[in-house]
């Protein structure tokens, strides 16, 4: 049996790049330029997984999500 895995997804299209996900999450999140995230591997290790949904819950646009896979 597969362990459940939890993934990191960023919609652009909703995404502003204020950056708030890469200050919450600097372990996953790199932040562009202007201020727009770069996911550095979308699958949330078991140690982040309250910081991730903590910086899901943070997105003023509700640009970033996470799912179990």
């Amino acid at each position: 049996m597969t362990p459940n895995r939890r993934t990191l997804r960023v919609d652009r299209i909703a995404c502003t790049g204020q950056g708030l996900c890469g200050e919450l999450l600097p372990e996953l999140i790199d932040l562009d330029e202007w201020g727009y995230p770069v996911i550095k591997d979308p699958t949330v290790p078991d140690r982040l997984r309250v910081h991730a949904r903590r910086a899901v819950a943070a997105c003023p646009r509700l640009a970033l999500r996470t799912d179990d896979r």
